[in-house]
């Protein structure tokens, strides 16, 4: 990468070049913060489903699934809180006449105190080498301590303000930190005012008839009003959870960050039932859990982090976000909440009908507390092709482009390349092609110099390439390349299901899990 190049631009480039990631609409100059995924994409987006998915309710026999309707009862949004406390706080620049949501500018400013701190920890390596302790450093140096209370300062009063719902303080806050607008540079804004972020459309065949409906701003809600559903029909016992994949609609008015935070995405959520006084136990459990899942995928321990909740939520007594370093810092990835009976019951009230458990071992009925774990399946996506494509040099001198995705997850998991297009070698390698579409994604190649070919499949993230020669029709033997260390080997047609099995298959991921 170019010195001062952008990473996440060249992130979208490789994404759009290699077939991930499109803007949506192109031929008509696209549509603000919404993206298609191609043919590379869609592959990646369900294998990272597949894993969540496999983790979650595969692997826990009190896990089930759901697959809900984005359309739900109007009221169901009001009784959840979204029709009155679902907003961001917005402020506009005056000068550039651009609008920015209050606390993201403000989290912005702390990123970049937070960048003096990691430069200061820099210098402290470079400086003593392998004796530095950065646990010790980060506790007796003064520039990182005085930028540490300057952050905890700007996080306590920040939340004092989010709590009172305080917003001329938030515009005070901002003003006093002298953050500029980062397009025209001037500090000249508007007061902060909330927005609901919530999309309504109408349904019915005529404008007379019709009645207002929300697309849905997340999928838990579908859950919670099915849960008297899925515990009766599925015999179900406390705790017990209820998954589900889906679509969410939410107009962000400053979308950005490439598919970061977009108008129209998707969820992995899973809602936990617990009977009431074991919830922070579970939060605590939930919490261990999903940060081993993250990490079972070998990103980069270094790249994930915990962040509590500066204003709670008004559903929940304990919430903490897994932060991931993305291109942009470290952003939210996945929220672990402890909801309380808030759903439950507001579900109750508005709609007159028990959502009640009956626990016959204490023969009494109780609303049952909830643990949500929420994770955003378009940041899971920007999470793992961001860490996953690097650039790197080898030994004769040239570079490589290469998207070291974990082999799981691969969109295509080995690519056929017949060493040339006669001689019996395209036809062998159709045959060692037809034995394996069975069980994985697999590619055919002919096209090219061999060396073109495996840097193609270097860019999307192959694991292996599997050249057939002139050898293979003597021996049944062909070479296997990996994607990581290049290195090749020779080895029997016969072998090659295992061999592939074996490096891509989402057990050696999730057995993770259970040590």
């Amino acid at each position: 990468m170019a010195k001062n190049e952008d990473p996440l631009k060249r992130i979208i480039a490789h994404a759009k070049e290699y077939g991930f990631v499109f803007p949506s609409s192109e031929i008509y100059d696209g549509l603000s913060a919404t993206y298609d995924y191609g043919q590379m994409g869609a592959e990646l987006k369900n294998n990272i489903k597949q894993y969540w998915w496999t983790a979650m309710v595969k692997m826990n026999e009190n896990i089930v699934g759901l697959d809900a309707a984005i359309f739900m009862h109007p009221t169901t949004w009001k009784a959840s809180g979204h029709v009155d406390a679902f907003n961001d706080p917005l402020i506009d620049n005056k000068d550039s006449k651009k609008r920015y949501r209050a606390d993201v500018l403000i989290e912005d400013y702390i990123a970049k105190i937070e960048g003096k701190i990691a430069k200061d920890v820099a210098k402290g390596l470079k400086r003593f080498g392998d004796a530095f302790n950065e646990e010790e450093f980060r506790a007796t140096n003064p520039n990182v301590l005085r930028n540490v209370d300057k952050i905890n300062a700007i996080n306590d009063r920040f939340k004092k303000a989010l709590n009172d719902d305080d917003l001329a303080d938030v515009k005070s806050l901002i003003e006093d930190l002298g953050i500029a607008c980062p397009v025209s540079g001037s500090k000249n804004w508007t007061d902060v005012r909330q927005f609901n972020l919530m999309f309504s459309t109408e349904l019915g065949s005529t404008a007379d008839g019709a009645s207002t409906v929300y697309l849905r701003p997340e999928t838990a809600q579908g859950i919670f009003v099915n849960f008297l559903n899925v515990q009766k029909t599925g015999r179900m016992k406390i705790p017990f959870g209820i998954a589900q994949i889906g679509k969410a609609f939410r107009n962000e008015i400053i979308a950005r960050q490439f598919i970061f935070r977009m108008r129209e995405f998707e969820q992995m959520e899973m809602q936990f039932f617990v009977k009431p006084g074991t919830e922070l136990e579970w939060y605590e459990h939930w919490k261990k859990f999903r940060i081993n899942w993250h990490k079972a995928l070998n990103l980069g321990d270094d790249n994930y982090r915990f962040h509590d909740h500066l204003k709670m939520a008004h559903y929940a007594n304990a919430a903490a976000d897994i932060e991931f370093k993305f291109p942009m810092g470290f952003k939210e990835l996945e929220g672990v909440h402890s909801r309380t009976d808030f759903d439950l019951k507001a579900h109750e009230e508005f709609s007159g009908k028990k959502l009640q458990y009956f626990d016959a071992a204490e023969n009494t009925s109780y609303v049952p507390y909830v643990v949500e774990t929420s994770i955003g399946l378009d940041r899971m996506f920007l999470a793992v092709f961001s860490s996953s494509l690097k650039e790197e040099e080898l030994k004769d001198g040239s570079t490589r482009l290469v998207l070291t995705l974990p082999p799981s997850l691969s969109p295509v998991k080995a690519a056929i390349l017949p060493l040339t297009k006669k001689d019996g070698l395209p036809e062998k390698a159709r045959e060692i092609f037809a034995n394996l579409k069975y069980d994985f994604n697999i590619q055919y190649d002919e096209k090219d110099s061999i060396g073109k070919r495996y840097r193609r499949q270097d860019a999307i993230g192959t694991p292996f390439s599997i050249t057939v020669d002139h050898q293979s029709l003597e021996d049944n033997t062909v070479t296997i390349r990996d994607r990581d260390t290049m290195e090749q080997e020779r080895v029997e047609i016969d072998r090659l299901y295992s061999i592939i099995e074996e490096r891509v298959s989402y057990r050696t991921v999730l057995k993770k899990l259970e040590s």
